[in-house]
């Protein structure tokens, strides 16, 4: 038994050494964005590590893996499946198209599959996608306006089920605006915002957080207002103001809070957090959460916002249910890693967000091929504000950008990342794997060896 102690322990020091590690975050940042044009498609991106691997895992190319169709257009945010049969083998994403449906992606074939058919309750511009702690999946709109019936969320209630039989519900407890991000709580708060220059962050508590089945019959939605509130950009201490009621009316009894759709009162999210006093952000767009020093915090892109409107990310500390603290994360000042000099005009609207498995936060760019990067974000000592920003990947497709970019919770060496709208019409699902150098094998296989030979000494 001494010879298999030391295997542990040698599998215990090689595993918590980042040399041995076959991880995102162990990378050289990237000194420029890759040229437009410069790759070929279905391995657009130039990546910060020779270690890391891209294949096209679904191209929306008429080929056999899709049955011969095009799977709508435009695929924008990505989740597996994450809990419940078959965890982590299904990737979904939405159609951000005028008439929109709903991706199943088998990532252990490649196969895929519109499993919520294009148009599907007059369904448009999907772009938020998002297991729920209840194993169902939720995406909704990012269309809303004034004159408009859009705006809503939509969980499918049976997301493994045969296409057509998933279920597609309209959830009309949530207020109406324009969606992208989402996100849930520990305590399954379920937090979302507008996208719109002017949009705010919001937050739905549901009357019952812990049965799925009713989660979205009632609850109220509370707007973020920093401070006194009415300001735009602003930090700071925070807290969260009712919007609704739990039946889903307008706290306001201003009449302009809600409006008619389809013959029912439905609540204008918009304009009930203006009325509230909710700080609006310049397009704010999707939302990532995680425990930072005990505490839960709510990052969000705002595409728009920060010096120059060339966009930044913010942190929000969950202090409590009422009270909230904002931060700025991330923009144009903070330093480009590696060079003591601030990032500039080389990080330009921040979009979507992501997290990998050891907690990194990852920022994609809303730029087209040649301009397009995701950036790695150091905040070293976890303070919700980051030091430097690294260029981890540079999208090079014209026409394109990259969208959806989600870290397999189940392998942790693993991420998916959704090319849409290339000058070439075809989407494409990239798979990004890390794997580990020749080197660090072979010093693996080696290390093994040596503590083989001591193990064997010892018996003789």
């Amino acid at each position: 038994m001494r010879h298999l102690k030391y295997f542990t322990a040698l599998g215990v020091v090689l595993a918590a050494n980042p040399a041995f590690a076959s991880t995102f975050d162990q990378f050289t940042p990237l000194a420029a964005s890759i040229a437009g044009g410069s790759l070929p498609e279905d391995k657009p991106f130039q990546l910060s590590s020779s270690s890391f691997r891209q294949e096209t895992l679904n191209a929306n190319d008429l080929g056999a893996q899709n049955g011969g169709v095009k799977l709508g257009d435009n695929w924008d945010m990505n989740t597996l499946n994450e809990t419940g049969p078959n965890a982590g083998r299904f990737l979904f994403t939405p159609y951000e198209t005028g008439s929109a449906g709903v991706r199943r992606l088998d990532v252990t074939t490649g196969k895929a599959e519109t499993i919520v058919a294009n148009g599907t309750n007059g369904f448009v511009v999907g772009d938020a996608s998002r297991w729920t702690p209840f194993g169902t999946y939720l995406t909704a709109e990012e269309s809303w306006g004034a004159g408009s019936t859009k705006g809503r969320l939509f969980e499918v209630t049976s997301p493994l089920a045969a296409a057509g039989a998933t279920g597609f519900v309209e959830r009309n407890i949530i207020p109406r605006v324009s969606h992208e991000g989402l996100a849930f709580d520990a305590d399954n708060n379920m937090y979302f915002i507008d996208e719109f220059s002017g949009g705010s962050i919001y937050k739905y508590v549901s009357s019952t957080p812990a049965t799925g089945a009713t989660f979205f019959d009632a609850g109220e939605t509370f707007v973020l207002k920093v401070g006194a509130g009415g300001n735009t950009d602003a930090v700071g201490a925070s807290t969260w103001e009712k919007i609704t009621n739990a039946d889903g009316s307008a706290v306001s009894a201003d009449p302009t809070a809600t409006v008619t759709i389809d013959g029912q009162p439905r609540v204008d999210g918009r304009i009930a957090a203006n009325l509230a006093g909710g700080t609006n952000f310049n397009r704010p767009e999707d939302l990532e959460i995680k425990t930072v020093n005990g505490e839960q915090k709510l990052y969000f892109a705002a595409t728009a916002s920060s010096v120059g409107s060339a966009g930044a990310v913010f942190a929000i500390g969950l202090t409590d249910a009422t009270n909230a603290n904002v931060t700025l994360f991330a923009n144009q000042d903070t330093i480009k890693k590696g060079t003591g000099v601030a990032v500039g005009l080389e990080f330009l609207n921040p979009d979507n967000l992501a997290i990998d498995g050891f907690g990194n936060i990852y920022i994609i760019e809303d730029q087209p091929g040649g301009s397009a990067d995701i950036w790695f974000a150091y905040d070293i000592d976890f303070d919700g504000m980051a030091e430097a920003l690294g260029r981890w990947a540079s999208l090079s497709t014209l026409g394109a950008e990259p969208t959806g970019l989600y870290f397999d919770p189940f392998r942790p060496n693993v991420a998916y990342v959704n090319v849409q709208h290339a000058n070439s019409d075809i989407d494409r699902t990239i798979r990004i794997t890390a794997i580990p150098e020749p080197v660090t094998v072979s010093l693996l296989l080696g290390g093994l060896g040596l503590l083989g030979g001591m193990a064997k000494r010892r018996r003789a």
